[in-house]
């Protein structure tokens, strides 16, 4: 249970400010640019990292918990807790901009603007790379205070803001899942949560391949997630 509350709170904060930016844009007619969303989105996972990190968590994404279980990082026994802990965080964002926002017609659901199957494939690729730099910066002398957390949070802002026109940039499950429940659109929510934790698990074999040819024995990974 250690984990329930940072989890919550810092999935909480994540979809309440993130998608919060994307409501805030449409409301006031495109103050805020997708560029700003993209730089909120990375802002805001930089900032938890660096609040709820020492907590051994700092997960915030369904998708990096199974992740790092699979990569050995984290405890299987713990992930239900600790991914009931993040949608119940994002569906309580969603909940409050819902209130907020009433006249928005949207909560900043993830909406795919092209083909079914290339948005797919992007999100998937797109989940991978993050993941990949989580594993990489989370362990070993790469771990390095505010190093790790700036590199994670600058990965999710970059997909955001290329990535975002397409697709909405989720990586995350509960990001994409929480404002289409209480907005009732779920029309093609499938493709996040199952191309998320696809891209995650992409990652570990290509983690273990560049560890492979890595001269620093310093970046083993560690037993604690990011």
């Amino acid at each position: 249970m250690k984990h329930f509350l940072p989890e919550f709170l810092g999935t909480f904060v994540l979809v309440f400010a993130g998608t919060g930016a994307i409501i805030v844009d449409h409301v006031s007619g495109g103050q805020i640019s997708h560029l700003g969303v993209g730089l909120v989105f990375g802002l805001v996972v930089f900032a938890m990292i660096q609040t709820f990190g020492g907590d051994g968590g700092a997960h915030f994404n369904p998708a990096v918990t199974l992740g790092l279980a699979a990569a050995g990082r984290f405890p299987w026994a713990h992930c239900a807790p600790c991914i009931t802990a993040q949608l119940c965080g994002a569906l309580a964002a969603s909940g409050v901009l819902r209130r907020l926002f009433p006249e928005s017609p949207t909560l900043g659901e993830t909406i795919p603007s092209g083909g079914i199957a290339g948005a797919f494939v992007l999100e998937t690729i797109i989940t991978t790379i993050l993941m990949l730099v989580i594993l990489r910066v989370s362990g070993g002398s790469k771990e390095k205070g505010i190093t790790a957390g700036l590199a994670i949070g600058a990965t999710v802002a970059l997909a955001a803001v290329f990535a975002g026109p397409v697709t909405g940039a989720s990586m995350n499950p509960a990001r994409s899942l929480a404002p289409a429940m209480i907005g009732g659109r779920t029309l093609h929510l499938w493709i996040y949560p199952v191309s998320s934790v696809a891209g995650a698990f992409l990652a570990i074999p290509l983690c273990l391949a560049l560890r492979r040819n890595d001269p620093d024995p310093g970046n083993a990974p560690t037993s604690a997630p990011p």
